[in-house]
């Protein structure tokens, strides 16, 4: 499923336009993303939390010069599915 696909099921769900889901669906990703850049985690009740784990340097192998190379540490978004999320598929 892509975000088009994504949106078109939200609509459809939601008994929203498309114009509407798409709106919703981009507030939603602003707000995930504005939350994790101030240091915030987003916690959704049955869903998840969303939060950015930090990542050490280390080091790496370029492939082509063959050589080692320092990867910068770095911080990542990360969701965490909640137990009743992950209950549904088992």
């Amino acid at each position: 499923m892509n975000k088009t696909d994504f949106i078109k099921a939200v609509a459809s769900k939601a008994d929203l336009s498309i114009k509407d889901a798409t709106a919703a669906v981009e507030a939603y990703a602003a707000v995930v993303a504005e939350a994790l850049k101030a240091g915030d985690k987003v916690a959704l009740a049955g869903f998840g939390t969303y939060e950015l784990k930090q990542k050490a340097e280390r080091t790496g192998f370029n492939p082509i010069k063959k050589e080692a190379i320092v990867i910068p540490a770095s911080n990542a978004p990360v969701l965490k599915f909640g137990k009743a999320f992950k209950d549904m598929f088992n």
